[in-house]
């Protein structure tokens, strides 16, 4: 089998489908485009499909990943265009490699998230980021299905920060990530908006985005009018040193580099198969 390694968004109203949505609308692309999917085996086989550290249900993103197996081999930017294609505007599948290492799931160890609080203050929420930082521990709730639980929100947090604006209303540091999320949807307020950066590792129990905000609302009473628009920005590799979060697709790019020209890990997608369907997913 050859296993292709995807990136993929949802954006605008996208943000508000379940996984399970999604898992479904990605199905149809895939018979939509004709991939030569590889199957399970058992009384009712399903296309091989690895999703991997999903985001929650209404929060964007601009970096989900999953890993599809195939039984014939395909290049994989022509699959990309085709599957691309296939799905609904604001499921956009804005990258494709081949698997050449692996190990996806391990190198997925941080997110960079952007949180938008309409109606906070730059100033207010500069305060509540400082105190939650200076606080050794940051203990929030969550209901899950065994009850309520309590942990610690703030081990996990590696950076948090207000910033300031780019020109498209989105973070200055984020840029093109936050410009591309031309999707989102207009918010009420009174004319301020903070925005925060939150590098947050993967841990567990997971430490997510709405729990950052119930740590600043527990450390310095911060509470915005109405929920936050929180979006993922990246995913993957952490450096402790210097803080940043890298590609987790950069060494399967960097494998396939070494590959010598004979190798039969290349992959031609036919005439044929390259068409791209027409119409609406």
């Amino acid at each position: 089998m050859q296993r292709i390694r995807l990136r993929y968004t949802k954006r605008g109203r996208l943000r508000f489908t379940s996984h399970r949505d999604f898992q479904r609308a990605f199905e149809r692309a895939l018979r939509r485009a004709e991939v030569p999917m590889a199957y399970s085996a058992g009384f009712t086989p399903h296309p091989k499909v690895s999703y991997a550290n999903a985001a929650p249900t209404g929060t964007g993103s601009e970096a989900e990943y999953l890993e599809i197996a195939l039984v014939d081999r395909r290049d994989p930017e022509p699959l990309r265009q085709l599957l691309d294609a296939s799905l609904p505007d604001g499921i956009d599948i804005t990258d494709a490699v081949e698997a050449r290492t692996s190990g996806l799931a391990d190198r997925l160890q941080a997110s960079v998230w952007e949180l938008r609080l309409d109606g906070v203050g730059e100033e207010e929420a500069e305060r509540a980021v400082a105190a939650f930082l200076a606080a050794a521990t940051v203990e929030v709730e969550r209901r899950t299905k065994n009850g309520m639980r309590s942990f610690d929100a703030r081990a996990a947090v590696a950076e948090l920060a207000v910033v300031r604006p780019g020109p498209d209303g989105g973070a200055g540091e984020a840029g093109d990530a936050a410009e591309v999320d031309a999707g989102r949807i207009n918010r009420p307020g009174d004319g301020r908006c903070a925005i925060l950066r939150l590098v947050v590792r993967h841990v567990t129990p997971a430490v997510r985005p709405d729990d950052v905000l119930s740590g600043l609302r527990a450390v310095a009473d911060l509470a915005p009018r109405v929920a936050a628009a929180v979006t993922r920005l990246a995913q993957g590799l952490f450096d402790e040193e210097s803080g940043t979060v890298t590609d987790p697709l950069a060494p399967d790019r960097e494998a396939a580099e070494t590959v010598s020209p004979g190798d039969p890990g290349g992959g031609v997608l036919t005439a044929a198969a390259a068409q791209v369907p027409e119409g609406p997913a």
